[in-house]
């Protein structure tokens, strides 16, 4: 389940195999609108037998899905708003799509996608105006060429982290103008402090830390600020470096390297230690970094 609130609405996501009950359950707590939803088991047979079709006839299939992506794009409506994102790890890809962005695009700190790689997706989209999330300070330069090139009317979120750009999907709000929306994402990255912990590659120095090949970094906004032998140690640190008096949320993506048993004592610990915050985990497969963490 993914909650997030603005103002006096509150937009809700749920993956349930009873959603009569969910909507019995929201319908007496307040009003709903804006209700959807989709059979996951249905999309889930009809890859399968996709999938099935493919084996049978590779090129086939290819040449049809081809022809009918650009049937597709002709004949369906354009829409107000579209989504363009960048991410590693299926599990962040998928929290990405479940919010509504249209277009993932895989890349992230050791591999960056290019001007045209954005403009492949721009071009898959439908829409009247586009909102780009790079999540990764190299990315921005690539997606502000992207808009620059295109035609369409392309806005570049100046978000540098992957928790900044799940913050920004969650709060947009369908109902305003283009402009709003913009400044209203921008306002929303300021809000989103990022941690991360990965590893180190080698023996070096920085900023007077002697670091050790196979160390702990913990990271604040992409600096260096704790370095140790447990990974679990290291991301408690660093979220009590970005924790202060006005912290409502804590939310850890953890790594393809994190097992869930880890993650759920972690969160447990965390639970324990923050009563009165908010805390999230997710699982987001992502390589290189074991954790990726946001305060709000």
């Amino acid at each position: 389940m993914i909650v997030v609130g603005y103002d006096d609405v509150i937009k809700v996501h749920i993956h349930t195999n009873n959603p009569g009950l969910v909507l019995s359950k929201a319908v007496a707590i307040g009003e709903l609108s804006k209700i959807k939803i989709d059979n996951m088991r249905e999309e889930h047979r009809e890859l399968i037998i996709n999938a099935k079709d493919k084996e049978l006839n590779d090129d086939k299939i290819e040449e049809e899905n081809s022809s009918k992506i650009q049937d597709e794009d002709i004949e369906n409506e354009k829409k107000k708003y579209g989504f363009i994102t960048v991410a590693m790890g299926d599990g962040i890809s998928n929290i990405f799509k479940d919010l509504g962005i249209d277009y993932v695009i895989e890349g992230g700190q050791t591999m960056n996608p290019s001007t045209q790689d954005i403009l492949d997706a721009v071009n898959n989209i439908n829409a009247d105006h586009i909102f780009i999330m790079p999540n990764n300070k190299n990315i921005i330069m690539s997606a502000n060429q992207a808009a620059e090139i295109s035609a369409k009317d392309i806005l570049v979120v100046p978000t540098t982290t992957i928790p900044q750009g799940i913050a920004c999907a969650t709060v947009f709000n369908f109902d305003s103008e283009v402009e709003d929306n913009f400044n209203n994402l921008k306002s929303t990255i300021e809000d989103v402090k990022t941690g991360s912990v990965t590893y180190a590659v080698r023996d070096t120095e920085i900023d007077g830390i002697d670091i050790k090949e196979g160390n702990m970094l913990g990271l604040v906004e992409g600096k260096i600020k704790e370095v140790g032998e447990d990974k679990k140690i290291v991301a408690i640190k660093v979220l009590g470096d970005m924790i202060d008096d006005e912290s409502e949320l804590i939310t850890v993506y953890y790594g393809k390297e994190v097992t869930d048993e880890e993650a759920n004592e972690f969160q447990l610990e965390l639970q324990g230690k923050y009563e009165e915050l908010d805390i999230q985990f997710y699982k987001g497969n992502q390589p290189l970094y074991y954790f990726l963490m946001s305060v709000e």
